[in-house]
């Protein structure tokens, strides 16, 4: 792609175009690159298990989902090491992969032309909490001043575009768990106003005890020991949601600009997208979570039965998976679409979560399989959802996404299959 590839806009900034997804880079607990992730994610093996990053023994929750197998010294440059938490570092290595899998050469990307947008919860907290240890413990003159932008909660924005030299439209959504959806939405609406390209996602990493107590003051994380037994979405035993680390991030395009610069593969059409905010609690009003769901099937000019899959959020909390089942009975009918939570095999990533449910709604599109929720023997009666708990071949066009962030943030995207 030549550097006079950005596409004209009219006089009112928008245009109409479809954006599609041509690269993705994974970083999971269950698998690190996407192939293995998939593999993983199909054969139904879980990335859960005793925390290791901390010792998480003094806590009433100990287990996680960590990416286990990753050697930063491998992926990112010795000159990055000391300015980038654990969090950045993975998000830098998922990129490289997106763009690589795309086909893309940033050296021969518009500067101006591509941009950056990603998700975040609270920011590389790894790095701060050391850092305000240092200072707290030895004084202001052991803090690193990289301290003044690597905790940043926009410092995977900015690091990806440095590295790449990507001056195009950037930014960052904090809608915790649903912020790998916003920033989706997000790049498509840079993408029909011209700008061919969009590196976006979200990847997160809060396995410490700066990340750790926030979670755990919320009262809706696991207590359980039990890796196969701790996150229970849609379950009669639910109690609780496991965190992880990592996520995904894609190379979001301008459909028209992929194919004229000859891209191998597509993943599939973002065709739709729609955010809620739920009303404040203690009203009595319902959640907005359906209203997503209407919303972003409406933007993808589909109708229920359109759909093939649901990518559940899965909060593992009783109340949470209610309202959700509730809203899907209420937009499909009892029973009637295929849901499924792969997150039980990583736990809920906080803003890399979403993310990594629309990398995982596209690969299944593309091979035809849905995926399994693990651990999950059945739902719960009272729920009238189809919850697929073991791998399932079905011709596939269209997934939706759905994501729920805590303090309301509601979120869908439809993802659909080229033709």
């Amino acid at each position: 792609m030549s550097s006079t590839a950005v596409l004209a806009r009219p006089a009112d900034g928008t245009r109409t175009a479809t954006t599609v997804v041509t690269g993705l880079g994974i970083t999971a607990p269950n698998g690190l690159g996407t192939q293995e992730y998939w593999r993983a994610t199909l054969a139904g093996e879980s990335g859960i298990g005793p925390v290791t990053r901390f010792d998480a023994s003094a806590y009433p929750s100990r287990l996680a989902g960590e990416v286990t197998d990753y050697v930063a010294e491998e992926h990112i440059p010795s000159r990055l090491m000391p300015q980038t938490d654990h969090m950045t570092r993975l998000a830098l290595t998922a990129a490289d992969w997106a763009l690589r899998d795309a086909g893309m050469d940033p050296r021969e990307l518009p500067e101006y032309g591509v941009g950056v947008v990603t998700s975040a919860s609270g920011g590389a907290v790894e790095f701060g909490q050391r850092e305000l240890q240092n200072l707290w413990s030895k004084g202001k003159e052991y803090v690193s001043a990289y301290q003044s932008f690597a905790w940043f909660y926009a410092v995977n924005t900015g690091q990806i575009s440095i590295r790449h030299k990507l001056r195009g439209p950037s930014g960052v959504l904090l809608t915790e768990q649903a912020g790998g959806i916003d920033a989706v939405g997000q790049a498509r609406r840079h993408i029909r106003k011209g700008f061919p390209v969009v590196i976006t996602g979200g990847v997160d990493a809060a396995v410490c005890p700066w990340g750790w107590v926030p979670q755990i003051a919320s009262g809706l994380m696991s207590t359980s020991d039990d890796p196969a037994r701790a996150f229970l979405p849609f379950s009669t035993q639910a109690g609780g949601y496991v965190p992880g680390e990592g996520g995904a991030i894609l190379v979001t395009e301008d459909a028209d600009a992929a194919r004229k610069r000859g891209v191998a593969h597509v993943y599939g059409e973002i065709a739709g997208y729609a955010a809620t905010l739920d009303p404040a609690p203690g009203g009595g009003r319902p959640t907005a979570l359906r209203r997503a769901v209407d919303n972003a099937l409406a933007d993808a000019g589909l109708v229920p039965g359109d759909i093939d899959v649901v990518f559940a959020d899965a909060a593992g909390v009783p109340a949470a998976d209610r309202a959700e089942a509730e809203a899907l009975a209420a937009v499909f009918g009892p029973r009637a679409v295929p849901v499924t939570a792969p997150k039980t095999m990583t736990g809920r990533l906080l803003a890399g979560g979403a993310a990594l449910d629309v990398a995982t709604a596209l690969l299944s599109l593309r091979d035809g399989v849905v995926p399994p929720t693990v651990n999950v023997g059945a739902a719960d009666p009272g729920y009238a959802i189809d919850l697929v708990t073991e791998a399932r071949q079905a011709p596939l066009r269209n997934a939706l996404v759905l994501a729920c962030g805590h303090g309301g943030f509601n979120a869908a995207l439809v993802v659909r299959r080229p033709s």
